[in-house]
């Protein structure tokens, strides 16, 4: 979920040998460089984006977008394809698709995402299954 610029971590869970993401359940992540984060960011309100977009984010590695024009196009992206990828930009070896968790009205409350070791999948393979498990979430939540 997004806390104000931070995205909070609900709940995570860990295959063997996955890449180790700076993570752990009830832990805040001030960036927005993963693929939750940029569906989160995506999504918030205008105000929000801007104050983030206002101030140079974060470098993780060489592959984390930190330009406001790039980062602007790539959240566009997201709220038309209605998915995130996020390749290398918060580890070296770290890639992951997240997509968003719709609340009863509508409107974006949390992402869900899978991390997996960059170079072994392609977010666009994965991102219908990602897609798919975020709509069976918002669904429960409309129950």
């Amino acid at each position: 979920m997004r806390d104000h610029l931070d995205v909070v971590f609900l709940e995570r869970l860990s295959a063997p040998g996955a890449p180790q993401a700076d993570s752990r359940v009830g832990g805040r992540f001030g960036a927005f460089a993963t693929g939750a984060g940029l569906v989160l960011l995506a999504h918030a309100p205008d105000e929000v984006r801007e104050e983030y977009l206002s101030t140079p984010p974060r470098r993780y590695t060489s592959s984390t977008v930190t330009s406001p024009a790039r980062l602007r196009s790539l959240l566009a992206d997201v709220r038309r394809d209605g998915y995130a990828g996020s390749d290398r930009m918060v580890g070296p070896d770290v890639a992951c698709v997240g997509a968003p968790i719709h609340g009863a009205g509508g409107s974006v409350v949390a992402a869900l995402s899978i991390a997996f070791r960059a170079g072994t999948q392609s977010p666009q393979t994965l991102a219908p299954a990602v897609r798919a498990a975020a709509r069976r979430v918002s669904r429960a939540l409309r129950e």
